[in-house]
Formats: C-alpha cells, sequence, structure tokens
C-alpha cells in the first residue's frame, strides 16, 4: 500500500496544546501515514525543531496581514509538489488557508478545531463561508463538546458534521532521582506540601485568581508552596502581584520546562485556573500520574473532571472557592488519593493516546478512501 501523507497546517510549532496533538500525530500514526508540518506565520517553534531533528519534513511560509492570496498559492504548490492526501487544518485561520488552497488538487481537507479565543465573538460576516467550507470539508472535530458548542454558535457550523475526538497523551513515567535534584534546587523540602500548575503565563490562564487564593490559603497555612512552570507575557506582572502579597517565600516561578513530568511529581494537588480550556494536555498529564486537580468549571473542563469523584471543579474565577476546594485537599490525604486514583482510572479509559490515535487514523482512511 503506498503511504498517506498528510499536512498539518498551524501557526507555529512553538509550545502549546495544538502543538502537542500534532507532535503525538506526527510520532505515533501507523508508519504507512506520512505526516509534514506547514507553519504559516513564519516561524517553526521548540518543538517543530525537534521533529525536524528527528526527521520530520517541516515548512515554514509567512502569513501576511489580510487574506494573503500569495500565501495560498504558495501552499497549493506545496500540496502539489509532495502529493498531499489529507490537508489537516488546525484551528480556524489555518483552515481557511488549507480550504482555499486544497482546491484545484487531489487532497481532502480535515479541520480540528483546538480552543476558542476568551472571550469568543461572533463572525456573522464569516458565517456564509464558514457553511460552504464546512460542507466541503471531509471531515470537522473538536477536542471537545464545549468547543463544538462554540464553534456551532459562534461560526455557525451545522453541528451534525462535527465530530468530537478528546486529547489523547502516553502516560508520564517521572524520574524519581531528577525529581529529588529538582526538590534541592527549588528549596522545597519533602514535608511541605507542593501545590502548582504549568501553562504559559497568559491572561487566559488567570494565574491571578490562583495566587490570590493561594495567599488565602497561607493566612491558615504558612507551610505550603506554590510552583508555577512555565513562561509567558504576563511573568512580570505576576511577579509584582506576588511581591504585593508578600508571598514570595512561598511562590516559586520556573520558566519553561520540558521535563514537566519531574516537575508535576513534586506536586501534590494540580491547579488549573483558566477562563477557558479545550482539552488541557497537562490536565490529562497530571491525571496520568494520580494527582489530584482542582480546576475552574470553564470549556472541556468538566468533560474531563467531574466534581467531586475524580476531581474539584470551581466557579470561573472565583478566588474563594477555588481556595476552599484546595484547602479541602490539603486537610485530607484520604481524599486526595481517592480522586487522584479516580482520575487516573478516568484518563486511561478515555483520554489514551492510543484512542486518539486510532480515531484521527480512521478519519484518515475514510476520507482518503483507503
Amino acid at each position: 500500500m503506498s503511504k498517506l501523507r498528510v499536512l498539518h497546517i498551524t501557526f507555529d510549532m512553538a509550545i502549546g496544546g495544538t502543538e502537542q496533538v500534532i507532535r503525538q500525530l506526527v510520532l505515533n500514526l501507523p508508519t504507512e501515514i506520512e505526516c509534514q508540518i506547514l507553519c504559516i506565520d513564519g516561524r517553526v517553534g521548540d518543538i517543530g525543531l525537534a521533529l525536524q531533528q528527528q526527521g520530520t519534513k517541516v515548512h515554514v511560509l509567512p502569513r501576511k496581514a489580510g487574506l494573503d492570496w500569495q500565501l495560498i498559492r504558495n501552499i497549493r504548490k506545496l500540496v502539489r509538489e509532495e502529493r498531499i492526501d489529507i490537508v489537516h487544518c488546525h484551528q480556524y485561520t489555518p483552515w481557511v488557508y488549507g480550504w482555499f488552497a486544497h482546491w484545484r488538487t487531489a487532497a481532502k481537507v480535515v479541520f480540528t478545531e483546538h480552543g476558542r479565543f476568551y472571550p469568543d465573538r461572533y463572525r456573522i460576516k464569516a458565517w456564509p463561508l464558514n457553511l460552504i467550507m464546512a460542507f466541503s470539508s471531509s471531515a470537522l472535530i473538536t477536542i471537545s463538546q464545549a468547543t463544538k458548542r462554540a464553534l456551532v454558535k459562534y461560526e455557525c457550523v451545522p453541528p451534525f458534521l462535527v465530530k468530537v475526538i478528546y486529547n489523547g497523551i502516553q502516560s508520564l513515567s517521572p524520574d524519581i532521582e531528577a525529581t529529588k535534584v529538582l526538590r534541592d534546587e527549588l528549596r522545597v523540602d519533602k514535608s511541605v506540601p507542593v501545590i502548582g500548575t504549568i501553562a504559559r503565563l497568559d491572561p487566559v490562564k488567570n494565574q491571578f485568581m490562583m495566587l490570590r487564593a493561594f495567599a488565602d490559603l497561607l493566612q491558615h497555612q504558612r507551610n505550603l508552596i506554590l510552583l508555577l512552570v512555565g513562561d509567558g507575557p504576563i511573568r512580570r506582572e505576576l511577579e509584582q502581584l506576588v511581591d504585593q502579597l508578600q508571598i514570595r517565600p512561598n511562590v516559586r516561578f520556573t520558566g519553561f520546562k520540558t521535563n514537566i513530568s519531574d516537575y508535576l511529581a513534586l506536586m501534590d494537588i494540580y491547579l488549573l485556573s483558566s477562563h477557558t480550556e479545550g482539552t488541557s494536555m497537562t490536565l490529562l498529564e497530571a491525571m496520568s500520574l494520580g494527582l489530584p486537580c482542582v480546576v475552574t468549571e470553564v470549556g472541556g473542563n468538566p468533560e474531563i473532571v467531574a466534581n467531586n469523584i475524580n476531581g474539584l471543579l470551581s466557579p470561573d474565577n472565583d478566588a474563594k472557592a477555588f481556595t476552599q476546594n484546595v484547602a479541602k485537599l490539603l486537610q485530607s490525604p484520604q481524599l486526595r488519593k481517592t480522586l487522584g486514583d479516580a482520575g487516573k482510572a478516568r484518563f486511561c479509559q478515555h483520554f489514551s493516546i492510543e484512542h486518539m490515535l486510532k480515531s484521527y487514523s480512521d478519519i484518515y482512511y475514510r476520507v482518503a478512501g483507503k
């Protein structure tokens, strides 16, 4: 059988959930599916560079402001030269470019919506084009029911055309010795409870609320560490808030890290305070290690975490409720174990990488008629 050639079109391959999904597909799909990547924002990014070193073709085409017709022509040329069977577009803008470019080629279009902007908005002027693209694309996918509802509501995409495929990851395996070294580097005594998050430091992740909740926790339990793994545009503002709240001795900013399993292994409770989420990859990674989680009840989070069953849900931007949920877990080691074990079981049943890979490969074969 000849190889099935898939071109993943995305903004770039920096660090993020969308990029991690593409990476999983590129590295783990059956060998008869050959994947290439196209970044349309003019840069590759760390994940893309790593994939290049492992032998994956990563193309870069810079996108100009407005609807860039030259970019469309260049994508079409690339699709023809590489004999691409499926153009898999990740996020809305790459869908537009991939859809226009696939005309007058033999390629089919698959679109995955990975998440929505916060706050979301109607784009009524785009609805006629969205309907045309939706009915003439071969498969439309979202990573959660919440993302599907948003795509239907704000983009006028017919719901019966959209399939939900939850993100999947490989279970993590922390390096015990490396975790011990990290504990020393971060000056965290083994007897001190550690709560934390791994996320881009960005307004949508709302670490501001997390810090305020943590400051409230410290009023009752001084022996506590908050670990913030990641970097981003609001780091300076977050550090300023830490100083204003006078909690600097209890907070650790690590910056961007790749060995996240070792950092998760330091944590007793995983936190996610976002205003919106599709399917959080780091939440799944935490669950794969059996960590109890406190997350905001937004986007796809309630599809992953069932309140008081395999984690705790808090209303969006409600520091008081977030504080109460974390305190509840800190006070009960048994509850932490019960929710953590249930979270790991739910991960294995619904969010394994094997389930995601089979779902996408089935779609690819169907679309390509193989």
